[in-house]
């Protein structure tokens, strides 16, 4: 009844008043009498008029601005995620986007298009926001530095660092001597062109190293923490200089510029000695909250906007200020990452990829149209990569690092990135430098960084080769298990699974602990209180289980497979991961979720066209699950814990051939746990199968008390469920699913074991 009344008051409420309007215009228009209305007189037809309008709104400022947003955003994203997963940074990508949609490519080709994108009037638009994005960005690269780590570790990382400046920018001036005259703007001083081709050699990206870094699971050893530690310096100290090239090109002399430094340096004192503590105490009011309330986050967003806009004013620079605010932030990892998270995705998502398009329509490989000007571009990168990487590379070596420690040292010194990009925007916006000379420098940033992971891998693959290899003899071979997992209780059972199958084979055993946690969610000041949070409560279990485990804690790009390529490359005998169960497990709406799913990821399509993975998957496994068991050649146990608590009663289900493989496995419970266990005869497969039921018939002989074989007739399906455990192969699990789901309704936790 009350839908009824609710309707009729609708409908009463609407039609009466739509009524009175209709009777007010009619009054209304009656008033119009006498007066001379002037009414436009079309002279098109109503369909011209529309499209007319429609033009007019698509060329509107906003409607442009919105227009290129999404268009680079999209770009960047895809470009990101490719470069993502050839095992580059996502930077590289983004950078190339940009560069692709400027006038190298879309405006070379396409120029009726990037003229309707990107018009010369909207360029200031999206400048500004650009700007904008980078000093959030650098915002957030001063809170990632972890100043605490340049005073424990400074004195090999800041001789190390400071060589890798002084070197490459001594030579970077040295080049400058020889492209002055044919690549100097008009009016511009040497000492200037020479100050900024310095700086822009001798620049490292920070924050590309430190990615690099944690996905290679390097930041926990001594050289990781020597790594991060010269980037750190290097960060700070070419971000002072760069300070001071900036002061001296716009005060015009170095006398001059002294007016200009002084000013800076009572910046940074008052920033010290004055807004730090502030915020420090902010800090520790609210240390103990989850989230930051909006009055302290604007108070920090004041602090960013006056500090960007004191060193501007200055003359040095507002991503100077903005990185100094981040630097001065309160030291808490857990405050620093909640307000992290605030910041980064719109900075990193949706603002900074406008600075890399912006950069990229500067920059014009098309100018670089012949023979000589691309010699040039050639010697630069020389140049680049013999300070940078040489200079990083001997310094190191000098303070004691080995030959294979101070190559990567180099290698990674060498990054340069988005930090390269902010460099060579502002010589451009000073003036300094050409556009020719900006396009060989980008294309030099973009080798220099794109060249890091394979050096890398180079260096590492060399130093293998000519290592002495040693054949283990079969006294000292080990039965290795790798675990993965994600959260703490998922990786206490699979401990305790692990255990269960090597508990008294004493030094005969290896158990490797894998957490991988993703790169975006993982900064470098939080980097220890993170690993400590997670594995904490596996390093306690495996005390209280008395078995001594190798924890690996690395932060990944792609989870799945560091996972897959772990497993792989390892030389495991067992990978144990676990697996959440799906509340559309087994329902038509998962399997329309699932092939959704596959239509947006371009790997999993690629799989399904490939015919490698149906498109309606009957595992009920997640995404995650099936790339593991796609991906990893290595025997793969999957956990589904329901209550689990200890193993002492297990059921096997034999079904198919893959079945048999399981004795080995059930045989070390036994022998390590003592574990009784039950094998149901599913359809005679066991009584049919003479050779499974000799190896059966002798283990029950040898272990009479903890083996026994019953028919799938003498045994209560719903009593299945006060077992501890269910061993079964995957084929065995997948046929359960087309054939008998009571079974796993039933099912205590389950071990799925693909041998």
């Amino acid at each position: 009844m009350k839908k009824f009344k609710n309707l009729i008051f609708y409908i009463t409420t609407i039609g009466f008043f739509s009524f009175a309007i209709y009777w007010i215009i009619i009054l209304g228009g009656q008033l119009e009498l006498g007066k001379k209305i002037n009414l436009p007189v079309s002279k098109t037809t109503q369909w011209v008029e529309f499209t007319n309008t429609l033009s007019h709104s698509l060329k509107h400022p906003l409607a442009i601005l919105l227009a290129q947003i999404l268009t680079i955003v999209l770009v960047a994203r895809f470009f990101g995620w490719f470069f993502k997963k050839i095992g580059q940074p996502t930077v590289i990508g983004e950078i190339l986007a940009g560069i692709l949609l400027g006038p190298s490519l879309v405006g070379m080709y396409f120029p009726e298009f990037s003229a309707a994108l990107f018009p010369k009037e909207s360029l200031g638009n999206l400048q500004f926001l650009s700007q904008i994005g980078l000093i959030l960005f650098m915002f957030v690269i001063g809170m990632e530095l972890d100043i605490k780590v340049l005073k424990n570790k400074a004195n090999d990382a800041v001789v190390i660092s400071h060589a890798s400046i002084i070197i490459p920018f001594a030579m970077g001036m040295g080049l400058s001597y020889f492209v002055y005259d044919a690549f100097a703007p008009e009016g511009t001083q040497f000492l200037s062109f020479s100050l900024f081709l310095g700086i822009a050699m001798s620049i490292t990206a920070f924050p590309v190293l430190a990615r690099i870094i944690q996905e290679r699971g390097m930041h926990k050893t001594k050289l990781g923490t020597v790594i991060i530690t010269c980037a750190a310096a290097d960060d700070i100290t070419a971000w002072c200089i760069l300070a001071a090239v900036i002061a001296i090109v716009k005060a015009g002399s170095f006398v001059s510029a002294l007016y200009t430094i002084a000013l800076a340096a009572m910046y940074v004192l008052f920033m010290l000695k004055i807004v730090r503590p502030f915020l420090k105490r902010i800090g520790e009011i609210n240390s103990e909250k989850t989230h930051i309330s909006k009055p302290i986050v604007a108070i920090f967003f004041i602090t960013l906007i006056f500090s960007a806009w004191a060193t501007e004013v200055i003359g040095i620079h507002a991503l100077f200020g903005a990185f100094m605010a981040g630097a001065i932030m309160p030291e808490s990892a857990k405050f620093r990452d909640i307000f992290i998270e605030k910041v980064e995705d719109v900075a990193l998502v949706l603002l900074l990829p406008l600075f890399f398009v912006f950069t990229g329509l500067r920059t014009e490989i098309g100018l670089l149209n012949d023979t000589y000007l691309w010699k040039v571009a050639g010697i630069i990168i020389l140049v680049a990569v013999a300070g940078k990487f040489l200079g990083s590379a001997l310094a190191a070596r000098f303070v004691g690092q080995n030959w294979k420690d101070s190559l990567i040292i180099g290698a990674l010194m060498n990054t340069r990135g988005l930090m390269e990009l902010v460099v060579l925007n502002i010589g451009y916006d000073l003036g300094i430098l050409t556009p020719e000379i900006f396009a060989m420098m980008v294309i030099m940033a973009l080798v220099t960084t794109f060249m890091t992971g394979p050096a890398l891998d180079f260096i590492e693959w060399s130093f293998k080769k000519f290592k002495p290899t040693t054949v283990e003899s079969e006294e000292n071979y080990k039965f290795r298990i790798l675990i993965s997992f994600g959260n703490n209780e998922r990786g206490k059972n699979l401990l305790h699974i692990a255990n269960s199958f090597i508990r008294k084979m004493n030094n005969n055993a290896e158990i490797n602990v894998l957490h991988l946690e993703p790169t975006n969610e993982i900064h470098q000041f939080n980097i220890k209180e993170l690993e400590k949070e997670v594995m904490t409560p596996v390093i306690e279990t495996a005390r209280q289980l008395k078995q001594p485990i190798t924890p690996i804690f690395r932060a990944s790009n792609d989870i799945n497979t560091d996972i897959v390529d772990e497993a792989n490359s390892g030389e495991y005998d067992l990978l144990l991961v676990g697996i959440g169960q799906s509340i559309y497990e087994g329902s038509f709406l998962g399997k329309v979720l699932g092939f959704t799913t596959r239509i947006m990821n371009p790997e999993l399509l690629k799989k399904t066209l490939t015919g490698k993975e149906k498109l309606f998957n009957n595992t009920h496994f997640d995404e995650r699950t099936r790339e593991i068991i796609f991906g990893s050649k290595i025997p793969l146990g999957i956990f589904i814990e329901k209550n689990f608590k200890d193993i002492t009663h297990v059921i096997i289900p034999f079904i198919c051939e893959s079945d048999i493989k399981l004795v080995n496995y059930f045989q070390k419970l036994i022998n390590n746990t003592e574990a009784f266990i039950t094998i149901i005869d599913i359809n005679g497969f066991v009584k049919n199968n003479s050779e499974l039921n000799q190896k059966l018939t002798l283990i029950q002989e040898y272990v009479p008390d903890h083996l026994q074989i019953l028919s799938e007739w003498e045994i209560e399906k719903k009593l299945i469920g006060n077992y501890d455990l269910m061993l079964v192969s995957l084929e065995g699990w997948e046929s359960l699913q087309v054939e008998d789901e009571e079974w796993l309704n039933n099912a205590p936790s389950t071990l799925i074991l693909r041998p």
